[in-house]
């Protein structure tokens, strides 16, 4: 073979390996454009960011403002991150009712009018009873959840159309999974349909109502807790003697805000032989929302057969 030749089959080599290393780029930057970016989600606390985590699987990126388990939600001041979060956002959920009233602020002031907002009191079309106050803490309420599911499937849709099939099967096997919950619910009530609870706050009070359970709590007393303010003396006496009476089964106690006059009411409780049932208003840590309500609500029937 002449030195010509050799030098010829050479550079033939050479920009064949190149044609080759220049096509591979060339595909796989088209792959990168190919790929659609995240649906950028914003939750204003870990249980709806967890729905939503379920529903849009891969395909979102979730930022949850309220994700401690030992914060207060109804004292949190959102800050600059939130706000940077929420003026990028695609989707939003929030609780509403008055319970996270940043949110709304901060997408105004952020200029995001295009996000998809899903507020879940007014999903779950509930109201506050007259001459009452709205219960607000609408994710202990199963059907409202589902529904919530539902409409976080749409908005994703709606955002990112090509994946929208797998968002509704996500949607389907998660709703799928709140069945369980419902039943044990529906197992309580035939059992102790009636009975008298006692509570610290109206956290759960959509589960217990679910269940059959009786509040027999004064208003005057969760109220006053709720709202950080100090329970009279009268109340206060009211709700001990719920223990000390036997006029309830079980003290359901939110963990989340207590105080010296929510550990009286567990001390009467536990005196008197009256099981505590600890919930949360935000997911405590290792734990994802379906895992979390199974626990609450077989506590709560744990509970009631002692």
């Amino acid at each position: 073979m002449s030195l010509s030749t050799s030098r010829r089959l050479a550079l033939l080599t050479s920009a064949s390996l190149a044609l080759l290393a220049g096509c591979g780029s060339s595909s796989d930057s088209a792959d990168a454009k190919s790929a659609p970016a995240r649906v950028a989600v914003v939750a204003s606390t870990n249980v709806w960011g967890d729905i939503a985590r379920r529903i849009g699987g891969d395909r979102v990126d979730v930022t949850s403002v309220i994700s401690d388990p030992d914060q207060d939600p109804h004292s949190y001041e959102a800050d600059p991150q939130n706000q940077l979060a929420l003026s990028k956002a695609k989707v939003v959920v929030e609780n509403g009712g008055g319970y996270d009233d940043f949110v709304d602020r901060m997408l105004k002031s952020g200029h995001n009018d295009s996000a998809e907002v899903i507020n879940a009191v007014e999903v779950s079309g509930k109201t506050a009873p007259e001459g009452g106050e709205l219960n607000e803490h609408v994710w202990y309420d199963f059907p409202t959840v589902a529904e919530v599911a539902g409409r976080i499937s749409a908005a994703l849709a709606k955002a990112d159309p090509g994946d929208a099939g797998a968002f509704a099967r996500n949607a389907a096997a998660f709703k799928a999974k709140l069945a369980p919950l419902e039943a044990q619910e529906a197992r309580i009530k035939k059992a102790h349909g009636g009975e008298g609870v006692a509570i610290t706050e109206p956290v759960p009070l959509y589960m217990t109502e679910a269940s059959g359970l009786v509040n027999r709590t004064p208003a005057q007393f969760s109220e006053a807790i709720e709202e950080g303010d100090d329970v009279s003396p009268r109340v206060l006496q009211e709700s001990l003697a719920l223990f000390s009476g036997k006029k309830v089964k079980v003290l359901v106690y939110n963990e989340q805000t207590s105080g010296p006059q929510t550990e009286k009411a567990e001390a009467a409780a536990k005196a008197a032989g009256i099981p505590v049932v600890p919930v949360t208003e935000t997911l405590p840590k290792g734990k994802d929302y379906l895992g979390w309500m199974t626990d609450n609500v077989d506590a709560l029937a744990s509970a009631l057969s002692k």
